[in-house]
């Protein structure tokens, strides 16, 4: 696979092309209109982040953007991982759900300068992310080990064994907020609890798979929060 496969380029696209409206409806549905300029900010914020990994992955990495395009509770070939995966899809759909909602009553007040600073959460989340696909070519959207897949001990890998993760509890924390609710924040404790899961079952799986692992989990002491835990 090359970084100049139209197909490849032509299904990453159309996915991100498909998936915007349907964040779109996420967002604006619960709201009960289109007049909400704090989601419109978060969806552009978001699409353009999507956007820019894409085109730079197509172009460094296509084979990581491949197996990306794998994704979801169906893609999962783990049972343990599938529930979690459903679970977590609900938690995502309620924390738009719950946001917008909280908005369109106005059960809370965010001021502007706390929403701008949810968006930049948002963004932090998609960079760490970023730098994760960037150090990891092997970095799925599904658990699994590929044939002469290694450990990546570098980068933020050095720091903490999930920084996917991490990346993702970032974008997690800065969704509610940058939409403008402070209820939306109620959904963030399951969607950690769930993120938790995946990535607590996943660590097992990595254990009995890849070699070199347990080493690696000895070494590195946080899973998530550096200096935490």
């Amino acid at each position: 696979m090359t970084a100049s496969d139209p197909s490849l380029a032509a299904r990453s696209w159309r996915r991100l092309l498909a998936f915007t409206p349907f964040l779109a409806v996420l967002i604006f549905l619960p709201a009960g209109t289109l007049d909400y300029w704090q989601g419109w900010i978060y969806l552009g914020l978001f699409i353009a982040c999507c956007a820019l990994i894409t085109a730079s992955l197509l172009k460094h990495d296509p084979a990581l953007v491949a197996r990306r395009l794998e994704v979801g509770p169906k893609a999962e070939r783990e049972p343990a991982q599938k529930r979690i995966q459903w679970i977590a899809s609900l938690c995502l759909s309620g924390l738009y759900i719950v946001s917008g909602l909280d908005w369109s009553r106005a059960w809370s007040f965010v001021p502007i300068s706390i929403v701008l600073l949810g968006d930049l959460l948002v963004v932090l989340g998609f960079a760490v992310m970023y730098r994760v696909f960037r150090e990891n070519s092997y970095a799925a959207a599904i658990v699994t080990v590929e044939a002469g897949q290694r450990v990546i001990a570098t980068g933020p890998y050095a720091r903490v064994r999930h920084p996917m993760y991490a990346g993702a509890l970032l974008l997690i924390l800065g969704t509610p907020v940058a939409l403008g609710s402070w209820w939306g924040l109620a959904v963030f404790i399951p969607s950690v609890a769930v993120l938790v899961a995946r990535l607590s079952d996943e660590e097992q799986f990595l254990l009995r798979n890849l070699t070199g692992y347990a080493a690696y989990r000895d070494r590195v002491r946080f899973r998530l929060v550096p200096g935490l835990w």
